[in-house]
Order: C-alpha cells, then sequence, then structure tokens
C-alpha cells in the first residue's frame, strides 16, 4: 500500500472515514478479546521502539496502525541532525507510555519506502494512523514542537479513530506480546462486508443498501450509520457539477436546496467548516420545512466527520444557538 499524505485537521477524506470506522472495530476487537482471555496484551517498553524495513511494514506499520499511531522516523547513519532528533523521540516513545509506537527506518536500505513517503531529506517524521500517512515535520525539531505534535497527533489518533494506544508492562517480555486471535463473526458481519466492497468498487446504491439492511435489524449500529452517511454523500455528489453547485448557491443565496447541495460539495472537498457555516447560517435565516432541510442535512454531516470531532461539537453549540 502506498502511503498518502491526510493533513491533521481541516479535511475530511472520505477514504480515512472508511479507515477510522474499521480501525476503531478492530481495537474494541482486541481489547474485548483481550479482556476475555483474562489478559491485558500489554508489551514491554522496549517493544516500543522498532526497526521496520520494506518487507516488514505490511505488518508492523500499516496493520499495527489500527490499534495505535506508529510514528516513523526516517534515518540514515551519516545523517548528523538524525543522531541528534533520533535519542529525543526514542526517549519521548517511552515516556508516552504507549500512547504512540515509534518505528525507525534506514533510507538507505529502504529506499522504495523513502520514495512511497516522498522524502525530500532527513531526518523526516511521519505518522500512519488507520493505515493513513500524514507528514509531522522534517528536520531535527526542538523537543517542545516535538511534544506538541505528538500531543496533537495522539488527541485526533483518538478523537477520531478510536485509537487509545498499548498498555505498557515493565514487567513484560521485549517481543513476548501476544496478537488477540480473530473474533468469532459477529452477526452482521457479512453485510457490513458487502457494503464496504459494495462501496470500493463504486457500487455506491447497493453500499446504501447494504448498511440500509443493518440498521433495519440493529438501529444502534456505528459502523453502520457512518457508513450509510458516507455513502449517502458520495452518492449525492456523484455526477454533480461543482462549477454550476456553486455557482447557483452564489446566485441564490435563499435557495435551501442550492445551499444544501453546495455544503456537501464543500464536505467532500474537506471544507468542513464551510459546509457547517453554509447550513446553520440557512437554518438561521429560514422557518418551516426549508430550515427542516437545512437542518436533517447538516446532522446527516455530522454523521460523516464523526460525533467527537471538535468542529461538530462546536458546530452542534452553533446550530443550537440558531434553533434557539
Amino acid at each position: 500500500m502506498q502511503p498518502r499524505n491526510m493533513s491533521m485537521s481541516g479535511v475530511v477524506d472520505l477514504a480515512a472515514v472508511k479507515a477510522a470506522q474499521e480501525a476503531k472495530a478492530k481495537a474494541e476487537q482486541a481489547r474485548a478479546q483481550a479482556a476475555r482471555e483474562g489478559g491485558t496484551g500489554a508489551i514491554s517498553p522496549a517493544d516500543l521502539v522498532i526497526d521496520v524495513d520494506e518487507a516488514g511494514f505490511e505488518s508492523d506499520v500499516l496493520q499495527r496502525s489500527a490499534e495505535v499511531p506508529v510514528v516513523i522516523d526516517f534515518w540514515a547513519e551519516w545523517c548528523q541532525p538524525c543522531k541528534q532528533l533520533s535519542p529525543v523521540l526514542e526517549r519521548l516513545a517511552v515516556e508516552y507510555n504507549g500512547r504512540f509506537l515509534l518505528a525507525k527506518i534506514d533510507v538507505d536500505a529502504n529506499q522504495m519506502l523513502m520514495q512511497q513517503f516522498g522524502v525530500q531529506g532527513i531526518p523526516a517524521v511521519f505518522a500512519v494512523v488507520a493505515g493513513q500517512a500524514l507528514p509531522l515535520f522534517q528536520g531535527a525539531a526542538g523537543e517542545a514542537q516535538i511534544r506538541q505534535t505528538l500531543d496533537q497527533l495522539v488527541q485526533v489518533a483518538e478523537q477520531r479513530f478510536g485509537l487509545t494506544g498499548l498498555t505498557v508492562d515493565p514487567e513484560a517480555e521485549p517481543g513476548g506480546a501476544r496478537t488477540a486471535p480473530e473474533r468469532p463473526a459477529g452477526p452482521h458481519d457479512a453485510l457490513l462486508e458487502a457494503a464496504v466492497r459494495a462501496l470500493d468498487s463504486g457500487d455506491l446504491g447497493g453500499a446504501v443498501q447494504a448498511y440500509r439492511n443493518v440498521l433495519s435489524e440493529d438501529p444502534a449500529n456505528e459502523e453502520a450509520k457512518l457508513g450509510l452517511a458516507q455513502a449517502e454523500l458520495l452518492q449525492r455528489v456523484q455526477g454533480a457539477d461543482p462549477q454550476r453547485v456553486r455557482r447557483e448557491a452564489a446566485e441564490k443565496p435563499s435557495d435551501v436546496q442550492a445551499q444544501i447541495a453546495a455544503a456537501d460539495l464543500d464536505l467532500v472537498g474537506g471544507h468542513v467548516e464551510d459546509a457547517f457555516g453554509r447550513l446553520i447560517e440557512t437554518v438561521g435565516r429560514t422557518a418551516g420545512d426549508d430550515r427542516d432541510a437545512a437542518r436533517v442535512r447538516l446532522l446527516e454531516l455530522f454523521e460523516v466527520v464523526g460525533p467527537e470531532d471538535p468542529r461538530v461539537i462546536a458546530a452542534r453549540r452553533a446550530l443550537a444557538r440558531a434553533l434557539f
């Protein structure tokens, strides 16, 4: 899998939304399995810093990123700034006590990974969260800046992806952490997998129906609710002419359907606050069916972004003010 850049704020990456669903489910399954077996799945502090190569990248980074943020330190033996930065990252990995995993990649031995991440110079530090890659910083940054960046990474990983990190036990043997076995299939797993396959193949109608089938039997299923919101959003914007939609919204500020269509495009384009703000303003200046249409669409967009996202929380407060 080739890594992609993903900003930690200001963007709703729909692929990341799906990854968030999967990551949350996997993390919850692993925790539940460990609890059933009476164990914690704890690792040694020594296992918080690992050396990674191209052969092990899939298992050591991509798969592990479904349970913990993985910070990647691109370095080389000849790089003097790397020799200043790497010890700081290693010390912080232990200090953060499982909130992130540090993967060290020697660029001389792993040129392909360096190219895939678009590394232009070292030291370079990236992170992978739920399979999504994002740049953190380049160069030998100061410790205060590093801590600030790591704090933000940990917060985003927990709030948007449900990743609470690893359990660390100083008494655990290095390399002794076990992998939780696969859980038994749940009653709706086949339908959820069918929905994801339909989404991946571009069959948006099939994905919508599959998610609705799950919700008809299990209305509280969070994975299905989030998946349905995503699939319906993609279905609404499919085939739309962005220039025409935005022109109509600009020319007809009182046209509620034009504002709703533009808000959908705003969200797909990553302009989260613009999408929310547009609909909140529409709610504030309309009444009756028009107000209700804008309000309902706003709530649907909240589902796409996720209820714990700070932008959703702020927009909910603004919506309450507009309504009352």
